[in-house]
Parts: structure tokens; sequence; C-alpha cells
């Protein structure tokens, strides 16, 4: 029991360090992920928002300074020692269990099964973080949209509520409601200054919580985030292990260097994504969704309308930035898991 004890806190310790690791490598990456799946669909004629990747970076850090591609960055920062804390942790339990023998190395197979395991546990840390993040990186595009003239602004505004406005805004000037465009000539707009919805991530949070279901708000997105979490995982933890593997000839991966931890690292992060990402998107999306008149029923809804709108371009949304973020991030996520835990014994 105390030897079990013994791992799990070393597991705990090097998940931590890991996680904080992996979040400063990749969340600008994370940022212009999101910034490119929650983009309104642009009115027929009209371009969108972003064009690509390198368009968000310069319109982002353009309108923000640098700091813009961390936004987001405080409620992850402040959840990533529990989150990477319980993705190791349930993996190495989820070892511990696959093993017949203490020092036994594991298969590529049993690897994925651990990976399954750690996804389910991971999954109620991840999802009200990531909605807490998703509104929090996503909320400067719609800053952008001029409220209506005249109309009252709550105190909490959900944040999909401006959805409509987005629209109607690539179609009309700022200040006409879509039953004045249909009726008469739009007036003169007026100046209005940008909505600014949530004021960080404790603010989120509240809204969530007060305006949105009570704490089980903060769980939107679970179902597409267990069918994220449980393939990605099993398909990160079994890329990394079949890439050491290879590199090292056989199941003994001890001796591997930092060199073949980080190309180990950085395949199964890229197998992550690769497996899961459609269901990324539809996550996202579900996330910002208005919660007094949502676009979505559920889950397989979310799929069916994106697909309708965009296309399999549209399940592909920030695939590249995401892309682009997992290898390096999840390189130097796993080769500092590994040598904090080597360190720890």
């Amino acid at each position: 029991m105390a030897s079990n004890d013994g791992a799990v806190v070393k597991d705990l310790t090097a998940g931590t360090f890991a996680g904080v690791t992996q979040l400063l490598v990749g969340h600008p990456f994370d940022t212009i992920k999101v910034k490119l799946q929650s983009q309104p669909v642009p009115a027929p004629g009209q371009q969108p928002m972003y064009s690509g990747a390198v368009d968000a970076v310069r319109k982002t850090v353009g309108a923000e300074g640098p700091r813009g591609l961390y936004k987001g960055m405080g409620a992850p920062l402040a959840t990533v020692a529990v989150f990477n804390a319980v993705l190791f942790t349930a993996r190495g339990q989820m070892e511990a269990l696959l093993r017949s023998s203490p020092t036994e190395n594991l298969s590529v197979y049993q690897q994925m099964v651990a990976g399954v395991g750690a996804g389910v546990a991971v999954a109620f840390v991840a999802c009200p973080t990531e909605l807490v993040k998703c509104r929090l990186q996503a909320q400067s595009a719609l800053a952008g949209v001029p409220a209506a003239a005249g109309a009252a602004t709550s105190a909490a505004p959900s944040f999909a509520s401006l959805e409509p406005a987005i629209a109607a805004s690539t179609a009309a000037p700022a200040g006409a409601s879509a039953a004045s465009i249909k009726s008469s000539p739009p007036p003169r707009p007026a100046a209005a200054a940008p909505i600014k919805m949530y004021n960080g991530p404790l603010d989120v949070a509240r809204h969530v919580i007060r305006s949105e279901g009570g704490v089980l708000g903060l769980y939107k997105g679970m179902v597409p985030t267990l069918m994220r979490e449980m393939p990605g995982n099993a398909a990160m933890f079994g890329g990394y292990e079949m890439t050491k593997q290879m590199l090292a000839g056989g199941r003994d991966t001890s001796q591997l260097g930092q060199g073949s931890l980080l190309i180990a690292g950085g395949v199964g992060g890229a197998l992550f994504w690769a497996s899961v990402y459609p269901t990324d998107v539809v996550k996202s999306v579900i996330q910002v969704d208005n919660y007094q008149n949502p676009k979505y029923k559920g889950t397989l809804d979310a799929f069916r309308k994106v697909y309708a709108t965009e296309g399999m371009k549209g399940m592909y949304k920030g695939f590249g930035p995401a892309m682009a973020r997992s290898v390096p991030a999840n390189a130097a996520c796993f080769l500092a898991y590994e040598m904090i835990r080597g360190m720890l014994g």
C-alpha cells in the first residue's frame, strides 16, 4: 500500500511539472485554434473573420498585443496541476492494474487501454476548465461586434447572445436590428464600444453557475469531451509507447535519451489530434453555444449542423494550429514528466 501511495505522489508531482511545461509551450497555438473554431460563419459573399492561422495570429497580436495569444491561460494554469496529475496518475494506476509483475514492460495495446482509463478520469477536469478557456479565447472575436443602438445590456450577458449580432454586422451597419434591416433603410451607424463579456476565468465560472444551471453548467460539453479524451489518450499513450519501443528496439525503453523521448512525445501528441479533432470542434461550439436559445440540441446535432453548414472543412477548423501546438507541447510535456519521474525514482 505504501509503495502504491509513493507511486501516486510521484505521478502527481511529475504530472504537474509536465503540465506547466506543456501549457507554456502550447497555449498560443491553442488560442489560435479556438479562435478559428469559434469564429462565426460568414454571410454569403462575405469573407471570414480569419482567413487562416497566420491571419488569426496577425490580427490577434495587432489588436491585443502578444498577451492576446495567452488569453484564457489563467483557467488552465490554475488547474494544470489537477489536470495533469489526474491524467498521469490515472494512467499509472491503470498500468499497475494491467501488469502481471511490478517490473513488466507493457505492450502498446496495454498502454492504449491505460490511456482510455486516464481519458475517462481527466474528462471531469478538462470539461469545466476548457469551457472557461474557450469562452475567454473566443470572446475577443465577439467583443468586436458593437452593441445594437439602444439595446439594454445585462450585468452578465450570455456568451453566445452576440451571435445574431455578428451575423447582422456582416450584412448591415451597426445599430440596425434584424427587423429594421428588412423594413427600412439602415440608420447611420453610431459609435459604439465593443462588448467585453467576461473579466477573467472566475467571472466566467460565476456567470455559468448563476445563469446556466449551476455547477452542472460547467460540464456543458461533457459528452464530446469524453468522446475526445478516451480515444485521444488511447492514441497518444499508445503512439508514445510504440515510438519509444521502435527507437529502443524492444519493450525495454529505459535507456532512451532525451531526444528520443522528445520524438516519441511529439508523435503521441500528433496522434491525439489526428484521431479526434472533429470531436474537439463540436465540443468547442457546444461550450460557447447560447444557453437560453441553443443552436445545438446535443452532440450528434452539432456534428450534423457543423458538417451541413461548413462541410468537412468545418470539422477541421483550426487543425493546423492544433497540430503545430501538439507536437512541441507534448514533446516537452512527456520529456518533463519522464525527467521528473526519473529524478523521484
